[in-house]
């Protein structure tokens, strides 16, 4: 075949049938082609645009197209694209670097997402006690209602079972507990447990934010216990909370947080960050990436940090995201027969429908509007705006979001 002409006539092909045809089915699409994003905003083939307040599941946080990691990865890729864990590379050292100035952690394993940051940690946890402990100690406690990945241990430490049904056996030596239930807790913390991994605020369960009385309870009885604590910050790390990592709203300090989503713009990459004493435990060999940290992704890494750094995005979201909050409040006084509960924390906000029918047509109607949202556990509209959104914006969106709910109850 002439190449030239395959790709030729790639050019004209129907997106969305050969999408449907030629890739695994593992996603419910929106039929939209999307060509391009600036800022919040997202636009169609069509040309029509529309104001993100998916925000990627939380990975758009610096924006879309943001202009500092575009330069960067341009400049990168100019350079070196990838090269092996084998070698020292300058963006991956000061990456690392600036991620320890600005956390408690003294050292970071690089990897490529979410999933993989938390099987790092999971597998950071085992070895760790493994270690000092013996092979007793191998219990991980997680939180019902929790997301942590889709490999094999991130699944298994879900506490979701929709997301685990039909892949059994799965992965052992896990434990689940009620969230935000210190009796539940403590009942959990057996001799056998070498650690315990929470979200400081649950995503995809329904954005819900653990309580300051809950997180210092886990805190001190892992520590007392020689337990170790996890903070999975995956989607709501690096500012989207109001503080650069979630945890410093607790005034806690885990021995692990893992990252990932925004940390290098829109570019695939995650990070497990340690204290010195617990990363001690992987040495050669015992873990590994061939693309984890690489240039490119350190690059934009570093871009993205120090973008929502210099532009105080942690800010933000925190006023941004109180004032939402107020407004949506505001909706549930006004529409109490449809608005169940309205929470969250800076720019991790969700507003719960008393039926799933309804937040269908919400949504629907949202998308006819201009605005994109998502609907988690059936009911509950899930905002994750790109930490860069203005007052002006977000107000608009709160409105469409009401004309929405307004058209959808009719």
């Amino acid at each position: 075949m002439n190449n030239s002409k395959g790709m030729k006539a790639m050019k004209h092909i129907d997106t969305i049938a050969v999408t449907d045809a030629c890739i695994m089915h593992t996603y419910k699409r929106i039929p939209l082609v999307i060509t391009r994003g600036k800022g919040i905003y997202l636009w169609d083939k069509s040309g029509k645009r529309y104001m993100d307040f998916l925000g990627a599941r939380g990975a758009a946080n610096t924006g879309y197209s943001n202009p500092d990691v575009v330069r960067a990865l341009t400049a990168q890729a100019k350079k070196l694209i990838l090269v092996t864990n084998d070698f020292y590379t300058e963006p991956q050292a000061q990456l690392a670097q600036m991620l320890t100035r600005h956390s408690f952690a003294d050292q970071v394993f690089f990897c490529n997402s979410g999933a993989e940051a938390n099987e790092g940690a999971l597998k950071l946890a085992r070895l760790y006690s493994s270690r000092k402990y013996g092979t007793g100690r191998y219990v991980i406690v997680s939180a019902s209602n929790s997301f942590h990945g889709r490999t094999y241990g991130t699944l298994s430490a879900t506490g979701q079972k929709k997301y685990q049904h039909g892949f059994g056996p799965l992965v052992p030596g896990f434990r689940y507990v009620r969230f935000n239930d210190t009796e539940d807790m403590q009942a959990a913390l057996g001799d056998d447990v070498c650690a315990v991994i929470l979200e400081p605020v649950q995503g995809e369960g329904g954005i819900y934010p653990a309580t300051q009385e809950y997180l210092s309870f886990v805190r001190e009885q892992t520590r007392r216990k020689d337990i170790l604590l996890i903070m999975d910050e995956v989607q709501v790390g690096l500012g989207r909370t109001g503080t650069l990592f979630a945890y410093e709203h607790y005034g806690i300090q885990p021995d692990m947080v893992t990252i990932a989503k925004s940390i290098a713009g829109g570019v695939p990459m995650g990070a497990l960050l340690a204290t010195r004493d617990v990363a001690g435990a992987f040495d050669y060999g015992t873990h590994g990436t061939t693309f984890g940290g690489s240039p490119l992704a350190a690059a934009a890494g570093l871009a993205a940090l120090t973008s929502i750094l210099r532009h105080r995005l942690p800010g933000n979201a925190k006023k941004i995201g109180a004032a939402a909050m107020k407004k949506l409040a505001g909706l549930k006084k006004r529409y109490p027969d449809a608005i169940k509960d309205v929470r969250g924390l800076g720019l991790a906000l969700g507003v719960e429908l008393f039926d799933a029918g309804l937040a269908a047509r919400v949504f629907d109607e949202c998308l006819k509007n201009g605005l994109i949202i998502n609907i988690t556990n059936g009911t509950i509209v899930r905002f994750l705006p790109p930490l860069v959104i203005t007052r002006q914006q977000m107000d608009t969106g709160i409105s469409l979001f009401e004309k929405a709910l307004l058209t959808a109850l009719k």
